[in-house]
């Protein structure tokens, strides 16, 4: 196979950075090349300088380029690192230019050259840094793994004339010294307790969808902080369990590539093929015009390939592809195998739902508390959506109120005091700031505080001309029937929450966003229901979905606002009253 160019693929100069001027001229210089820039920038000196590193010390160490100089390809050079390495921006602390990115994720299918790559970082923040005492790791789920990125380092160095004079190998410990600066490079297992007395200036977690927890990766990047620019990062395959630790760590990986402002000082590069049509628009929102990205979401499609496969026809074999893709054809029981090893798709029946730059862009005049201006509403017809949940979590409410051409959503949500701890422990304390704020009401006990519940809803029913109601069965005929009584409802009709039911609703919620018609004013707890939600799409008909609720006593995810935005959306679309129109109320459970 040849090397063959892929395309430009990136403005460097043109990628998101904070707009932050501070600082003086940048100044670096590399090989006669100064960097005139300042404040937070694309530095083209320094990521020259990692380029040459690889170019000139390094070397491929097998597949069709072993033995030969370590040329980054494009996409490795101009998508990964370049802007990780050649971003910085001034740091007040140390008074200086760092890099920005601290923390790196790489998601790409299988024999795309991680480890290699991964390898070659590792040697230039353990040599090539200019940082003396130097602690750079390297850890899997075992040694064995762990050992997959520490080998191809040591062949390169036993390769290098250069490094193979200037490091000593530690064979027992599996570690490499550099006698000249104090630093040295080795290996770590997934047992994280101890592994706390560390001060990393390099980590690599390979393979994250083998982790059994976060414990490690956690470890590491709570220990970094003493040293001027560290980088820890992530390196892996999709996973097929999307409540562990790797799903949480791609899903967040995903989220920033699409939008960098949610971390700045994190570098995504995610190539994964999409496993519905809507993740499809999201990928080709965020990379307009990219020459390698996938037509449909169909894993045989060769077309799709290039994306989840940047190295493919360069050190990835195209024919060993179609090989993999036939047995998988006529073979079901490797079709899940395919999907996640050869085109990184989660092999599952759900994914991520909203696009939420597109989201936030609905925020609309943003309000500091809930009733900022709710009294401009007071009058209006509104839909309703409900969901008791479980009487010990999170109870939801949402008033959809369409005013002018907008459509505006307010919630309440309403928690126990157990609750909040439990949610405080997994989100760094957001839900005691939603609560101080009055985003959700906390009531005493470990019990939903059904009287204030039906109070409040009693309230809405004073202000608000309520037309029509969805709520989920869940919310049992007792309580039901109360809130009957409390808003004047004249008919009840009961169903499940199911494909057929929900479908609706979220495809109206999704137009909703999309056309920039909601207004949902900024409120927190929506933004991270609406960041969270992943919907479930029926086996039989993927056109077909609901929302796929989170597993309570595991996480600290809550999706229930968007369950009640959805069922309000049910609500609207059936009575679809005019505003002209006498009131009409009516709640059907569902």
């Amino acid at each position: 196979m040849t090397r063959r160019k892929t395309s430009s693929l990136a403005d460097l100069d043109a990628r998101w950075r904070p707009d932050d001027k501070t600082g003086p001229e940048c100044g670096y210089t590399f090989r006669e090349k100064t960097c005139p820039k300042s404040g937070a920038h694309y530095c083209e000196p320094r990521a020259d300088r990692v380029v040459m590193f690889f170019r000139q010390l390094l070397v491929h160490i097998k597949g069709p380029l072993k033995r030969t100089p370590f040329v980054l390809l494009d996409w490795q050079e101009f998508e990964i690192i370049r802007p990780l390495f050649g971003e910085v921006q001034w740091s007040t602390e140390w008074e200086c230019y760092a890099r920005r990115y601290r923390i790196g994720y790489i998601v790409v299918a299988r024999k795309n050259g991680k480890s290699e790559i991964a390898a070659g970082i590792q040697l230039y923040l353990l040599v090539g840094d200019d940082e003396d005492s130097a602690e750079v790791y390297c850890a899997a789920a075992d040694t064995k793994q762990a050992g997959k990125v520490f080998e191809p380092a040591l062949r390169m160095v036993q390769l290098s004339p250069v490094l193979s004079k200037r490091l000593r190998h530690v064979k027992n410990a599996r570690r490499l010294v550099d006698e000249k600066t104090g630093s040295h490079y080795e290996i770590l297992t997934a047992d994280a307790k101890g592994e706390l007395g560390h001060n990393p200036h390099g980590f690599n977690l390979d393979e994250v969808l083998s982790q059994p927890d976060g414990s490690m990766w956690e470890a590491m990047t709570t220990a970094a902080g003493a040293r001027l620019q560290e980088l820890m990062y992530a390196t892996t395959t999709e996973t097929d369990d999307g409540a562990s630790f790797g799903a949480e760590l791609i899903d967040e990986a995903e989220r920033i590539q699409v939008d960098p402002a949610r971390a700045p000082h994190v570098f995504s590069f995610v190539r994964k093929l999409p496993f519905s049509r809507e993740e499809l628009t999201r990928l080709r929102e965020a990379f307009p015009g990219h020459p390698h990205l996938p037509v449909s979401v169909d894993p045989f499609d060769e077309r799709n390939w290039k994306w989840p496969n940047p190295a493919l026809d360069q050190f990835k074999s195209r024919d060993a592809m179609r090989r993999q893709a036939l047995e998988a054809r006529t073979e079901p029981s490797k079709e899940n195998g395919f999907r996640q090893f050869q085109v990184n798709q989660r092999v599952q029946q759900k994914s991520r739902w909203m696009p939420m730059h597109l989201f936030d862009r609905c925020a609309g005049e943003v309000w500091s508390r809930p009733d900022q201006q709710r009294a401009k509403f007071v009058g209006s017809s509104a839909w309703v959506g409900f969901d008791l949940a479980a009487k010990f979590d999170l109870t939801s409410w949402c008033l959809l109120i369409p005013h002018g051409d907008e459509v505006h959503a307010l919630w309440r949500c309403w928690a126990p005091e157990s609750a909040i701890e439990h949610l405080d422990k997994h989100t760094s304390g957001k839900w005691s700031r939603f609560a101080r704020d009055g985003w959700v009401t906390v009531t005493d006990g470990d019990v939903v505080d059904y009287q204030r519940i039906y109070a409040d809803i009693a309230q809405d029913a004073a202000d608000f001309h309520l037309v029509a109601a969805d709520a989920d069965q869940w919310s049992m005929a007792p309580v039901i029937q109360e809130v009957e009584a409390r808003i004047g409802v004249w008919e009840v009709q009961a169903y499940n929450n199911t494909y057929q039911h929900m479908t609706g609703g979220m495809d109206k919620l999704m137009e909703l966003v999309r056309t920039d018609k909601l207004r949902h004013h900024g409120n927190p707890i929506s933004q991270l229901a609406f960041d969270a939600v992943e919907v479930r799409r029926a086996p039989y008909n993927p056109e077909l979905i609901r929302p796929d609720k989170p597993e309570r006593d595991k996480s600290g995810k809550r999706i229930d606002p968007v369950v009640t935005a959805a069922m309000a959306c049910n609500a609207w679309m059936r009575e679809p009253m005019k505003w002209s129109e006498p009131v009409r109320r009516k709640v059907v459970v569902s």
